[in-house]
């Protein structure tokens, strides 16, 4: 717990009303920048006109590309190419996770000019990335992915030979994570509830990882706690409590923080392939899953490893999320994922067999399950064990 390194973190500026100081940070890089933003939310809001304004007002020029879904290589190798006789001197990506990873990929390749999948894990030929990378601001508009505090970009290909994956390197980290929880307003429903489980099932798995220490604990359970008060008031009042937003864009970011150091879990090992077989959004993988893995690991870890200390965590997770104390562990556990089920029912996230999934294909999404956060999981589990995680949410 005493023993460990922390990687690369962006310089943070949270806070309502942050996003006004945007402009000049991009001034301090120069005057010619990269916009990157998703398909439509922020520049319908009340922030996107006064931001260009603001540009306009400094001479700063920008050119502008939009990410409509989660990315995947042929658009990064696509806008690398359209872009290739330019010059950018900082490229800031403004929305959800989507655009975020966008902004990110592209700011990691454009000086290189190579194609992504040269570069990607687990496919290609996995060159050593070596950059350079121009520098990156990242601006989240929604509470979710943490992707803001992460050195990873995740592009994925969907359908039957999809994959979900990432470039991934510290030269990637955003310089600058400008955090500002007005920005949510914008936020649907859907969008809070699967953002917020994808924050809340990180800062879990990130708490129990088999990598975790006393630094990242300390961080993930401020972020649960922030969570456990915002989540569901968040989603209830649609985007409009300002405290609720500040404490779910504080968790989220968080989150990220702490699944950049220390990995995470079995949810979202399973993510991967849903999201690459199936048109799954990553928060919804999440916020379905995040029960049945609890309770499967916690089975896994009473009948095979009895002395695992995440089952102590997972006793101190059921007291911070349930507001109670509990003396006996079995109880705990039980009450953990009877209301992270409840959560699950609350914030109307569907099944899996919503999304197109069938027994049929099980098997495949266990065989490829098994990625680099199936192995920070606090325990080891067998195919059965990951295949009963995803019945019981079939």
């Amino acid at each position: 717990m005493f023993d460990f390194s922390i990687a690369k973190l962006p310089r943070i500026e949270f806070g309502s009303g942050i996003f006004k100081k945007l402009p000049n940070i991009i001034a301090s890089y120069g005057h010619r920048i990269l916009l990157v933003t998703g398909s439509r939310s922020f520049r319908c809001n009340d922030y996107w006109q006064p931001f260009i304004n603001e540009l306009n007002n400094r001479a700063i020029t920008w050119v502008h590309c939009t990410v409509t879904e989660e990315p995947s290589p042929t658009l990064i190798d696509e806008t690398v190419q359209a872009f290739a006789d330019q010059s950018f001197d900082v490229i800031v990506g403004i929305g959800g996770g989507s655009a975020l990873d966008a902004a990110k990929a592209i700011a990691g390749l454009l000086k290189v000019q190579r194609s992504v999948m040269d570069y990607l894990e687990g496919v290609g030929p996995e060159l050593p990335y070596e950059g350079p990378a121009i520098p990156f601001i990242a601006v989240p508009t929604t509470a979710g992915t943490g992707s803001e505090a992460t050195k990873n970009a995740v592009l994925s290909i969907q359908g039957e030979n999809g994959f979900k994956k990432s470039f991934r390197h510290e030269k990637l980290v955003a310089e600058y994570a400008i955090v500002d929880p007005d920005l949510l307003t914008s936020c649907p429903q859907s969008v809070i509830a699967a953002n917020g489980m994808d924050a809340l099932t990180q800062l879990i798995e990130s708490y129990v990882s088999a990598r975790s220490n006393a630094f990242t604990d300390a961080l993930a359970l401020s972020g649960l706690h922030a969570a456990r008060e915002a989540l569901i008031p968040l989603y209830q009042q649609s985007g409009q409590s300002k405290v609720h937003r500040e404490k779910m864009a504080y968790a989220a970011l968080i989150s990220g923080i702490t699944l950049a150091q220390v990995g995470l879990g079995s949810v979202h090992g399973l993510a991967s392939p849903l999201g690459a077989f199936y048109p799954m959004p990553h928060g919804v993988v999440c916020g379905t899953l995040v029960a049945s893995a609890t309770a499967v690991n916690i089975k896994s870890m009473l009948a095979r490893d009895p002395e695992n200390k995440a089952l102590e965590k997972y006793h101190h997770l059921a007291e911070i999320l349930c507001e109670k104390t509990y003396r006996d562990p079995e109880t705990a556990y039980s009450a953990l994922t009877d209301l992270l089920t409840q959560w699950t029912k609350e914030l109307m996230l569907p099944r899996l067999s919503h999304h197109g999934l069938h027994k049929t294909g099980l098997d495949k999404v266990v065989a490829n399950s098994r990625g680099s956060s199936m192995k920070t999981n606090p325990i080891v589990l067998t195919d059965e064990e990951i295949k009963q995680i995803l019945l019981d949410r079939l």
